[in-house]
């Protein structure tokens, strides 16, 4: 990892020209990348040395039971360690000051050679301020944290993690291969369950892992994994970043839910918080040190106005120590596969994006607004992350569309491996908002299905947990809303409502994996049209856990509806696997009628056929087609198994004549029931 990075710009310009009005500012900041790596392995060792902080701050227990602790903490004019091991005595075990405000502590073992700290055991830092107050800290490297009994208040105590090596867990299966093309699972454990309560790591390991993978999912991207005191923040507001959640389980319980996936040949990504941490002081980063710096920056740079958060200094070594650790920890100690980075787009830009139009005027992208240093993180973190592993994936959430986002740092970019498509979700809710079935504009909803980047790959999704959060509404709650409650069941009364909300609940689903991106992303419980929304519990409705589990018995019902939906999920996946359209160019689109509903695109060879039309059907319909041949129905979204109408014959071959037709070589005539979608592939 020791290699300079090496530097291709035409590249970068051949796939998009423009870029090169703006080649001076993309060569400053590709230089100011490559001066990192170039003082980090002259003066540290190398970033494989830099990246491994967590060996050297926080905790330690050594082989012969001695302990050596350090802290960064450049405020402080003294710094203590207290706990169980010294009765809660602050001021009686002091660190040494070292250079660069790093500070060291070190205890030999009891005379009977056992360890003075033991495993479990509660510590706290103490910081002497520079006007000699005293405040407690946990260690920003702490790596277990426990809720505290309800009578201690809510403050986040630190444990100390050191299990007997009999105990500790070790991985039994290899990690899976990069998968093909990414088909995301979006999940939180806690509110995995059915129960009204926490769900945990073991649960989710034994009876959601295998619900995964037989619907046909190769990646899930968990949320709220990292430690946040407050579980209602979805796990976006980081006390602990060294710290698996305690509320699910131990360390170990989490590495066997993480071997579980591998088993099953699942890619694990962590959903990581870098944009921002949480404001807490007590059991946070927040002014560890005394100071309002420290980690972060001080005054308004340093503070996120909408998410009342604080905001890293990255051009601080120490910060860029503590953040690209913090990413290896994650891989080396729980096995992780790759990453979603969170808030990308707070980070790109000094507004933190706060009001931003982004109308894709390139010198939004290149001007001052840009948050350079946070931006040159990125690219290191994601250089380093693919040295470190060439089969990690990164995955940035940036609403911007900041061009070379997704291109590798040798031609200058960030180096992320996929954006999401964020403009995706946001459209489908503004139709189903706003629009009658009659109104919909099928060139504005294929427009933001593939407006996206050449060659910088896009992670599409209908919703996301986004869209499930209290006050908004899922695809399935805007299609059906009230009628859920009672027309569900297949002994209910025919609902007009339902028909129509689970026919486009799967043709919206099939669209966006279809034509939206080069890979595909769904939040846990949507692929079944779960109701409702997501809440969790808070004072404002009496700490309830009603809305903030997953109903799965609705889907093991066999006389409910839902199945419907979740048998569709699964049979569109595995056609994805056996068909290949994500990991290939973008689809092209031949057809796009406004009067008739009707869209068709072709992708990878095959014909994807979307009739949107609210009651007419079409006998003989024209389609163009480049390959010339004989066609069948692969999967079709009216199939009763889907709880569809059987109106699309799958035994049908479709031969095509070869004349042209809308742009393409060749034409077929199918027929089109209205409200349905179906995919053709070459015989």
């Amino acid at each position: 990892m020791a290699n300079e990075p090496k530097i291709n710009l035409e590249k970068l310009f051949e796939l998009d020209p423009y870029l090169k009005s703006h080649e001076q500012e993309i060569r400053r900041r590709n230089t100011e990348f490559r001066g990192w790596i170039k003082r980090l392995n002259e003066l540290e060792g190398g970033l494989n040395e830099f990246t491994q902080g967590y060996k050297y701050y926080g905790l330690h227990i050594a082989q012969d039971n001695s302990v050596v602790a350090r802290e960064w903490a450049p405020g402080a004019k003294e710094v203590f360690l207290t706990g169980d091991f010294n009765n809660w005595q602050w001021l009686a075990t002091p660190y040494e000051k070292q250079p660069f405000g790093k500070w060291e502590l070190k205890i030999p073992p009891n005379p009977d050679g056992s360890c003075v700290i033991k495993h479990l055991s509660e510590i706290k830092v103490i910081i002497r301020k520079q006007d000699g107050a005293l405040i407690d800290r946990l260690s920003p490297w702490a790596k277990y944290a426990v809720p505290p009994p309800k009578e201690l208040g809510v403050n986040f105590q630190q444990r100390v993690w050191h299990p007997p090596a009999h105990e500790k867990y070790m991985f039994r299966h290899r990690k899976p291969a990069r998968p093909r093309a990414l088909r995301i699972y979006e999940c939180h454990v806690g509110i995995a369950t059915e129960e009204y309560g926490v769900g945990t790591y073991r649960n989710f390991a034994d009876n959601i892992v295998p619900r995964i993978a037989k619907l046909g999912y190769n990646t899930i991207q968990l949320m709220a994994i990292m430690e946040h005191a407050y579980y209602g923040s979805f796990g976006y507001q980081i006390t602990s970043f060294f710290a698996a959640s305690s509320r699910y389980g131990t360390p170990d319980e989490l590495k066997y839910m993480v071997d579980k996936a591998h088993e099953h040949g699942i890619f694990v990504l962590l959903d990581v918080v870098h944009s921002h941490a949480s404001k807490n002081t007590q059991d946070g980063l927040n002014q560890f040190d005394g100071t309002n710096a420290c980690y972060f920056h001080d005054g308004a740079r340093g503070e996120h106005s909408l998410w009342d958060s604080r905001l890293f200094n990255y051009s601080e070594y120490e910060v860029l120590r503590f953040l690209l650790s913090n990413l290896r920890w994650w891989r080396e100690e729980y096995n992780f596969d790759g990453y979603r980075f969170d808030g990308v787009t707070s980070m790109l830009y000094h507004s933190r994006g706060i009001g931003e139009g982004f109308s894709g005027d390139y010198n939004e992208y290149f001007g001052l607004n840009v948050d350079t240093e946070a931006l040159i993180y990125l690219a290191i973190a994601n250089y380093f992350l693919h040295e470190l592993d060439p089969n990690v994936i990164t995955i940035a959430e940036d609403v911007s569309g900041m061009p070379t986002l997704c291109r590798p740092t040798d031609e200058g970019g960030v180096g992320f491996d996929y954006r999401l498509g964020m403009a995706i979700p946001d459209k489908w809710i503004q139709v189903l908002k706003t629009k009658s079935d009659e109104d919909w504009n099928i060139g504005n909803i294929v427009h933001t299905l593939t407006n996206r980047r050449w060659k910088e790959n896009t992670v599409a999704y209908a919703e996301s947990h986004d869209q499930a959060l209290v006050g908004d509404k899922t695809i399935a709650f805007w299609l059906m809303d009230k009628e859920m409650y009672t027309h569900m069941s297949t002994l209910s009364d025919p609902s007009l409502i339902i028909d129509r909300g689970i026919a486009l609940h799967k043709m919206i689903r099939l669209i966006t994996h279809g034509l939206g991106g080069e890979a595909y992303l769904n939040f846990m419980g949507n692929e079944f049209g779960h109701p409702e929304w997501l809440d969790f519990p808070r004072i404002e409705n009496n700490e309830s856990y009603h809305y903030a589990r997953r109903q799965w018995h609705l889907v093991d019902d066999q006389m409910l509806k839902y199945r419907f939906l979740n048998e569709f999920d699964r049979a569109m996946h595995h056609a994805e696997e056996k068909y290949h359209w994500l990991d290939c160019l973008p689809a092209y689109v031949s057809w796009k009628h406004e009067d008739d509903k009707v869209i068709a695109f072709e992708r990878n060879n095959l014909l994807f056929l979307f009739n949107f039309h609210s009651s007419k059907s079409f006998t003989d319909y024209r389609i163009g087609v480049e390959l010339a041949g004989k066609y069948r129905v692969v999967l079709s979204s009216d199939d009763s198994e889907f709880g569809g109408f059987n109106r699309i014959d799958k035994n049908v071959e479709h031969h095509t004549f070869p004349e042209g037709w809308a742009g393409r070589q060749n034409y077929m005539q199918l027929y089109l029931p209205c409200r349905t979608a179906c995919i053709l592939a070459p015989q």
